[in-house]
């Protein structure tokens, strides 16, 4: 016996891919952009935040911090930094204050290419742009509804993907290339996946000091050649240079330190766990997090006066039944909220983790935790809320469907910052007038035709049909759209954004992918 599905088939050529290929072609993503103000969010009072203030500079004077090397002592000793009596690396309150009066307020990362200009990111007081990264060990399989080690190809169709989604304004490595085990060869390949596949702004990150400046020598030939990419920085690099509590992670340190020397934005991430490397209370380990964070801009400061820093505390949260990280938390969203208002108390460019839910797949809890933490990093004023897209699993995995969902996400959460602007055209109090008058609707009003693409963001995988079309068009649900236009653009989109200048760098560089592999699916 045959069995035949009582699932209705979707409609080809017509239905809602008709209706999505009308919406592009009639509107765009004109409501919202890069760089929107956010700071209407501020959990901690003016006391609360002086108070934090003074206790992390409490903690930077007495406590300080352990594991630290020559090479840093002789970079920081002679300028104001002691040792305790516990040979702690200690930070002077007077002195941690002089180099935040010092400290840069912003930075530049600029798009390459034709993106040269429109996409820059200007790292400011509370502009926010949305950011990728985490270095996933895994990648999420639609197909199975398992987890596969993520590889280097990974690493390039996550960034192609990223390359058409334009909610998601800065490129990372968001997963890992576990089959690239030789340092040096990893993280090259790294980078040239990256800058192959998008012309975006990006953040990453090196094993290796050493690697510095080969990588330096790649952002060249993808910039336009020698001494460009110093002109104007396309890539930002960091990574954790404290491990907690209160130690130095000596790999990342070396990092932040060459990184400061070239006079490059140092990008860092300082991340405590609530109740397992920093104290259960939240305040409590915002007062680490914030300690550890000052410790980083400091030793920037003092290496080259006004180098641009990230003030990226990150706390996480711990749950304490299991002693697991949890990533998707209230208490997550609350306290990295409070991490971005302290680092705009400071007036420095801030980023935080966010979004990353510990959901094994795009359900409800994700869809919960995901807006929970966006929603409010973004309305603190973060500048990059990292971690953005795709991240699921407590950080352990990447899907490209959830990078497509994450993306139609950030527009909407991008609409809510920019708010209502109040104004006598705005208002339309003729034309509501006129319109109660005769035909007793707004809909074909000059004034409706005008501000529709401007004032409303237009989801494209959000369903707003009605159920009798979803019904009849296969009662697809969110994860499959997503899986659909993801398709779409992996099996179409295959950028290699060196041009002329890739069989240079392949000459230059051990490239694993080759052209032809770039040039199919994976």
């Amino acid at each position: 016996m045959v069995e035949t599905s009582t699932k209705p088939r979707r409609r080809g050529g017509g239905g809602r891919a008709a209706r999505i290929a009308v919406q592009q072609a009639t509107t765009g993503n004109e409501a919202v952009h890069g760089g929107m103000q956010g700071g209407r969010y501020k959990p901690l009072s003016q006391r609360d935040m002086e108070n934090i203030h003074s206790a992390a500079l409490t903690v930077l004077e007495r406590t300080g911090v352990s594991d630290h090397f020559p090479e840093l002592l002789d970079l920081v000793l002679p300028k104001g930094a002691v040792l305790n009596e516990h040979g702690r690396l200690c930070f002077p309150r007077a002195l941690v204050e002089d180099l935040l009066s010092v400290a840069a307020k912003e930075f530049y990362v600029f798009a390459r290419g034709e993106r040269e200009g429109k996409d820059d990111m200007h790292c400011t007081a509370e502009s926010v742009y949305f950011a990728n990264s985490g270095t996933a060990v895994t990648t999420f399989d639609y197909e199975t509804r398992s987890y596969r080690p993520s590889t280097l190809r990974d690493v390039y169709d996550f960034t192609r993907l990223v390359d058409q989604l334009e909610n998601i304004h800065m490129l990372g490595d968001t997963v890992l290339a576990t089959d690239v085990t030789d340092d040096f060869a990893h993280d090259m390949n790294t980078v040239y996946a990256m800058l192959a596949g998008s012309q975006k702004p990006a953040c990453l990150t090196f094993r290796d000091r050493s690697h510095i400046p080969h990588a330096i020598r790649m952002f060249d030939l993808a910039s336009g050649g020698e001494g460009s990419f110093m002109k104007k920085p396309s890539v930002i690099f960091g990574g954790c240079p404290m491990v907690s509590p209160l130690r130095i992670g000596r790999e990342n340190m070396e990092l932040l330190i060459d990184t400061a020397k070239l006079g490059l934005t140092v990008d860092l991430a300082v991340p405590p766990q609530a109740g397992a490397t920093a104290p259960a209370t939240l305040a409590g380990t915002l007062v680490q997090t914030v300690a550890e964070t000052l410790a980083c801009v400091a030793i920037v400061n003092l290496i080259t006066p006004g180098c641009p820093v990230c003030f990226a505390a990150w706390p996480f949260i711990t749950d304490l039944r299991s002693g697991s990280f949890t990533g998707g938390s209230g208490e997550q969203a609350l306290i990295g909220a409070a991490a971005v208002q302290m680092g705009n108390f400071y007036g420095l460019p801030t980023s935080v983790g966010a979004g990353m839910t510990d959901a094994k797949v795009p359900d409800a809890q994700y869809g919960l935790e995901k807006a929970l933490t966006f929603s409010l990093a973004a309305h603190a004023g973060a500048n990059r809320l990292c971690e953005f897209g795709g991240m699921i699993g407590s950080l352990m995995g990447c899907s490209f469907e959830s990078m497509v969902i994450d993306d139609e996400a950030g527009g909407m959460i991008l609409r809510t910052l920019r708010g209502i602007e109040v104004s006598d055209e705005t208002m339309a109090v003729d034309v509501i007038h006129k319109c109660a008058l005769d035909p007793g609707h707004f809909l074909g009003n000059s004034h409706t035709l005008t501000y529709m693409n401007t004032e409303f963001v237009y989801p494209q995988l959000m369903d707003r049909e009605r159920t009798d079309t979803w019904e009849n068009e296969g009662k697809t649900d969110l994860l499959e759209r997503a899986r659909d236009k993801a398709n779409t653009i992996l099996d179409s989109h295959f950028p290699n954004y060196f041009g002329a200048a890739d069989a240079e760098v392949r000459a230059e560089f051990p490239i694993i992918m080759s052209e032809e592999e770039m040039a199919r699916r994976g």
